[in-house]
């Protein structure tokens, strides 16, 4: 199983930032068998920056559940799983980040699929997100939200485990 992730926060990794909004595409291969979107109320500011960039501003959370509150759907979510993002160490350590918060260790294998299509589509002019939809033809709706960009990123996940010719790609083992 895969987890493919983006989230959207207010800032940077490090320090006090928070998650303002999380998608995550549950994945066996194939094809996605479990979706989970939600926005989330960041109990602090948006910057100004933030807003701008992503669209989410704070009438827009007002009302969201706090991170908390969507813990156990994330841990769920991601349970068994190889937790996928573009730049994954963006993703992932700030859901780590927010479950550690809430005492709940967060280990998971993860992949990256900016430095697994710099490897499968070498020689792309660039490899972030929007360039390499691009490039790829990928569909980009709603950039810069949770839920446009995972979805962006699971058909790049798609596309890089069909041109994954030299195994770079953990596969699920098949035991008979």
């Amino acid at each position: 199983m895969y987890c493919i992730v983006d989230v959207e926060t207010t800032g940077g990794v490090k320090g006090p930032s928070r998650i303002t909004e999380i998608a995550m595409f549950r994945h066996n291969g194939h094809e996605v068998v479990d979706v989970f979107h939600t926005l989330l109320n960041p109990e602090c500011p948006i910057p100004p920056f933030i807003q701008h960039l992503t669209g989410i501003n704070h009438q827009m959370v007002a009302d969201a559940p706090r991170f908390e509150q969507v813990a156990d759907e994330v841990i769920r979510m991601s349970q068994g799983a190889i937790f996928v993002a573009h730049n994954v160490a963006f993703d992932f350590n700030f859901v780590k980040k927010e479950l550690e918060w809430l005492d709940y260790p967060f280990f998971r294998r993860t992949l990256c699929t900016v430095r697994t299509s710099r490897k499968i589509f070498p020689g792309l002019p660039s490899y972030s997100l929007g360039k390499l939809c691009n490039s790829l033809e990928i569909p980009l709706d709603n950039r810069h939200r949770a839920h446009g960009d995972a979805a962006a990123t699971v058909q790049l996940f798609e596309r890089l485990m069909a041109n994954d010719r030299h195994s770079l790609i953990p596969r699920p083992t098949v035991i008979l």
